[in-house]
């Protein structure tokens, strides 16, 4: 597959007249003004993530409904790169209109980097749909070496032996880009001293039990079953490595918003609307039972209730109970789409090669965030006007070895880290 220089000429060319439209057709006030949605219909894709869980509660309790939205699909997807290819064709074509999606993949379909040909699929993030909540397990075998945040331990034992693989779930995604962070921070060069495989996050536990890797990073509850089962341990959750850290996002394709703005809203606002809910403690128990319906995840509550309580059982002696790390949907502006926190991702993105060094994110970022669009939404689901954030960053963010990322400054950032590889 040929990717194109990734340029802002390369970027815009081509999806420009597509994003304009879009922006204009975003009328201020236009459902107070009794306009409804220009479509009852949406097909929206889903991952048996615990992350998923707006979507679904959406759906469940009639909140696509309430908005004039009824004919809304929930459709489970296999894998990310199924999501990908269904996004592709579009719901109009046998695939789906948006999806419940890992951040970098919105951008890297709208650059063209990871579709056939290079094609190009313009994309807008709408929602981020939760922060914290996923986790890097290691396998039983490894336990002894006691890797824990602190992954360097692993280094001799993954030297003692020959063909190491740690998985994840989409190569430039949040989970690779979790695990390659964890290990370089170690001092285990990603690139180097392991293999990264893709498995997509049902199938994690199982491929752990017939020992296809050594580690794993997945969303829940995928490493709170591992435990369940015996077959490893939580070293960390991801919130310890960057706290209340951006993950999931709510993504549409960009044609789709241009010609159905209001529906655009629309659906923003009942998922802001089931993002509320999922918060609620007293919600919890019941949340559990719905996402753990053969119709949607097919397994045990027990799995998925503990840690979205932020009880963690990290399966080596080690228990937290009421943690501050866990997966928050719109507590502290989890559902807002910071632009700050889609640069970072372009940013780790850049450092492991997976996106030229001189990619305008500026301009690919203010092409497929849609924060306009969020704020509408909020408005339109009562959310108090305090609660909506006006600006575009979250500010400098700090991790647990040290590192600080300044969104005004990326360049910087990248350039203080030690283990990297740049694309040529």
């Amino acid at each position: 597959m040929t990717t194109p220089r990734l340029s802002r000429r390369t970027l815009l060319t081509g999806t420009a007249a597509t994003i304009a439209a879009a922006r204009v057709a975003f009328p201020s006030g236009a459902f107070a003004q009794g306009a409804g949605p220009e479509t009852t219909k949406a097909q929206i894709g889903y991952i048996a993530l615990t992350d998923a869980a707006a979507l679904i509660v959406a759906k469940e309790k009639g909140l696509f409904a309430k908005y004039g939205m009824p004919d809304v699909e929930v459709l489970k997807q296999a894998s990310w790169g199924g999501t990908r290819d269904n996004l592709v064709l579009g719901g109009g074509a046998g695939g789906i209109d948006g999806a419940h999606i890992l951040t970098p993949l919105p951008y890297l379909m709208h650059t063209g980097k990871v579709v056939q040909n290079g094609q190009q699929v313009p994309m807008h993030i709408m929602a981020r749909l939760n922060t914290n909540g996923q986790a890097i397990s290691v396998a039983k075998s490894l336990m002894p070496a006691g890797a824990k945040l602190d992954s360097s331990p692993l280094k001799a034992a993954f030297a003692a032996k020959q063909g190491n693989k740690v998985a994840m779930t989409f190569r430039g995604g949040t989970h690779d880009l979790w695990i390659r962070y964890w290990l370089a921070a170690g001092g285990i060069d990603p690139d180097k001293e392991v293999e990264t495989i893709v498995v997509p996050p049902p199938q994690m536990v199982a491929n752990m039990k017939v020992g296809t890797m050594d580690a794993f990073c997945v969303g829940e509850p995928w490493n709170d079953q591992l435990v369940h089962q015996s077959l490893g341990y939580t070293a960390c959750v991801t919130g310890e490595i960057w706290k209340d850290h951006p993950e999931k996002s709510l993504t549409l394709r960009a044609d789709y918003v241009a010609k159905n703005p209001r529906a655009a809203i629309a659906l923003t606002a009942a998922t802001i609307e089931a993002q509320i809910w999922c918060d609620v403690a007293a919600n919890k128990e019941e949340l559990a039972a719905m996402l753990g319906k053969r119709a949607w995840f097919n397994v045990p509550p027990a799995d998925i209730l503990p840690r979205s309580l932020g009880n963690i059982d990290y399966g080596d002696g080690r228990k937290v109970e009421g943690s501050p790390l866990r997966m928050k949907f719109f507590a502290d502006h989890a559902s807002f789409p910071f632009q700050s926190h889609e640069l970072w991702f372009l940013t780790e993105d850049q450092r492991w090669g997976i996106l030229p060094p001189d990619l305008d994110t500026k301009a690919l970022i203010g092409a497929v965030n849609r924060q306009d669009v969020w704020r509408d939404a909020a408005k339109l689901a009562g959310v108090p006007a305090d609660q909506i954030p006006v600006g575009v960053s979250r500010g400098k963010e700090t991790f647990f070895d040290g590192q600080v990322f300044d969104p005004e400054k990326p360049a910087e950032y990248l350039a203080g880290l030690k283990i990297k590889k740049l694309a040529a």
